[in-house]
């Protein structure tokens, strides 16, 4: 059972009462609650006991009467906030929240029992038998929970956030279901680079659970709402403060459908790292970005601009069949021929339609590739760019080669070069990356035959519930048709501002141009490259990209964190934008799915069937 102690500053010194807390955290009393502070500041004490002591929480009471200025023992509100506040960043696990409620009760089973259920039973303690005395209260069995849903203590219910009714949780979820105050909270709600804080994370494993969570989400539209799948997101879009994740980490398998078609189904939450460790066996890979550690779900929606895109194309182009759930919490499966309008958005724009479950790619025959990680030292770095966009625009489709930078460091740029040559052939792999160590002077060259699964084996393994990211970084993304020198110039320039901490270049082309616009949502087919800018100052690195605006044709949706409506339509061309809006109308007339780089649907005419806009959007 949950229980807390009363330490009274009123009637005891500092050091007593830190002795006290340590003789409760020893008995496996949970909750410390400081009160009064006449001979000792209450927030001193809290923060020492939460440095001598192993599990205990601490808190610090508030006044119950109006504070008197003239009183020297009476604490200023807003001092007292300022307390409270650097309590709980110094120690975030250790104290109590701020909507914490406890009533002070007598050291009795009964009593301790009937303060248990809305609030935490406090009992006043003043020396070492007093704890004693109550140490069995905290071993013994606090009240039931409703079946079919965990039990909570009262500390955990007072972290709930207004808005969310956690009662209607569908049956199926409940379990499952992850709240702010949750042990395993922190797993699941921060992204690799951003910090979140849900306050619900819903953890389907079929389908039909999926359908469950949509329609909790219907019943709360004025909650954010994100979706995550393994929990990347540079965007950070799958998480948020205070609403609604739906997390599809457990959708996670791998199935080959047909060997001779090299055809597999593959869930969203599975990694791509994984992804390529299944299909080594069998010869076979899939492109997949440059990092291992990226969900399928995520990727395979936006379109997947990777190490093998130049020779196989985006991820999305080897994309078959795509099973998802619609906002109304219909199941429908998306191919070219089942539902070929869904499956058009899907590829490029997939986050605004529904949530997918699966996905069947057509494979690609991948033996062994050239995988080779290259520093260079740059002194000029617009002459690096330039040569760059020259070499890596030229190089046969097999080669494809990755330009990553930052911030000037003494003078020089510290420019890192990430290739992968398709080809099995170490001269050919050292033919094809040869010519880039022009682009500085060499200090670490690292070339290697691997499976692309040891291209992917970059990451980490730590699943969809392994993320730690914090901050709220912040990102741009463009499409370059041609590094011509005029953006080498004006790239250099933003990068000697010391603004951006991360700049890269993916080459694109090969492949990837060699599909019609036409074919899916994602349109920008001719562009040759595409450019990421990452930042600490959303307003500083705003007005340095849009310098750059005239060098760009678009943007990847996958790295942008803008949220400026006008972003949109760089995204998608005109009539591209408003066949995906006919088609919000049709499957997400509610705009459910709106917390991303959201569609917003069409007008729909009144006696219009939405059913219609279906066959008059393709």
């Amino acid at each position: 059972m949950e229980i807390g102690v009363q330490l009274d500053a009123d009637r005891t010194g500092a050091e007593e009462l830190v002795a006290l807390a340590r003789t409760a955290d020893d008995h496996g009393i949970g909750i410390a609650v400081v009160t009064g502070r006449r001979h000792a500041d209450a927030w001193a004490v809290a923060t020492w006991i939460t440095g001598v002591t192993e599990r205990i929480r601490v808190g610090v009471a508030p006044r119950s009467e109006p504070s008197d200025p003239f009183d020297a023992d009476s604490a200023v509100p807003a001092v007292a906030e300022k307390a409270t506040a650097t309590l709980a960043a110094l120690a975030p696990d250790r104290t109590l929240p701020p909507g914490a409620r406890w009533t002070l009760v007598d050291a009795d089973v009964e009593a301790v029992r009937a303060a248990s259920g809305s609030s935490i039973p406090v009992v006043p303690v003043h020396d070492a038998e007093d704890i004693a005395r109550i140490a069995p209260l905290a071993a013994a069995p606090g009240p039931a929970a409703p079946a079919g849903r965990r039990r909570r203590s009262a500390l955990v219910l007072a972290q709930r956030v207004p808005g969310i009714d956690y009662d209607a949780v569908p049956a199926s979820l409940a379990d499952r279901a992850v709240e702010p105050g949750d042990p395993e909270h922190a797993s699941v709600a921060s992204t690799y680079l951003r910090g979140g804080a849900p306050g619900l994370v819903l953890r389907p494993g079929t389908v039909s659970e999926v359908a469950d969570a949509i329609a909790f989400a219907r019943d709360h539209p004025h909650v954010p709402l994100g979706i995550r799948s393994a929990g990347h997101g540079i965007s950070g879009r799958s998480t948020n403060r205070g609403g609604l994740v739906i997390s599809v980490g457990s959708l996670d398998g791998l199935e080959v459908l047909d060997e001779d078609r090299r055809l597999v189904r593959v869930g969203p939450g599975r990694t791509w790292k994984r992804v390529a460790e299944s299909l080594d066996p069998y010869g076979w890979a899939l492109g997949s970005g440059d990092y291992g550690g990226v969900g399928v779900g995520g990727l395979a929606t936006a379109g997947g601009i990777g190490l093998l895109s130049r020779k196989h194309g985006l991820t999305i182009d080897r994309l078959r069949a795509v099973e998802l759930v619609l906002a109304d919490g219909t199941p429908v499966r998306a191919s070219d021929t089942e539902n070929p309008d869904l499956f058009w958005a899907v590829r490029g724009a997939g986050a605004n339609f529904g949530i997918a479950t699966a996905f069947e790619f057509e494979t690609s025959v991948v033996g062994q590739v050239g995988w080779a990680q290259l520093t260079l030292v740059s002194t000029d770095i617009e002459q690096s760019l330039h040569r760059y966009g020259q070499l890596a625009g030229e190089a046969p489709r097999d080669t494809t080669v990755f330009f990553v930078t930052g911030r000037q460091r003494d003078g020089v740029w510290i420019v890192s070069l990430y290739a992968v040559v398709d080809d099995p052939d170490p001269d050919v792999v050292v033919d094809r990356l040869t010519p880039f160590l022009d682009l500085g002077r060499p200090v670490r060259r690292q070339a290697v035959l691997t499976p692309y699964s040891g291209v992917m084996g970059n990451a980490a393994d730590i699943g969809p519930e392994g993320q730690r990211g914090f901050g709220q970084p912040v990102s741009r993304s463009a499409f370059v048709p041609e590094l011509t020198r005029g953006f080498a110039r004006d790239a250099a320039e933003l990068l000697s501002t010391g603004l951006v901490y991360f700049f890269e270049l993916r080459a694109m082309g090969g492949a990837i141009s060699d599909v019609s616009p036409d074919e899916t949502a994602f349109s920008h087919r001719s562009p040759r490259f595409q450019a990421t800018a990452m930042s600490s100052s959303d307003d500083l690195l705003t007005a340095e990209w849009d310098r750059l605006r005239p060098h760009f044709d678009g943007l990847y949706l996958s790295f942008e964190t803008d949220r400026r409506p006008e972003r949109l339509t760089d995204a998608f061309p005109p009539d591209v934008l408003e066949r995906l809006r006919r088609l919000k109308a049709r499957y997400d007339p509610d705009n459910l799915f709106r917390d991303n780089f959201n569609i917003p649907p069409a007008p729909i005419a009144a006696g219009t069937d939405a059913a219609s806009l279906t066959e008059d959007a393709a």
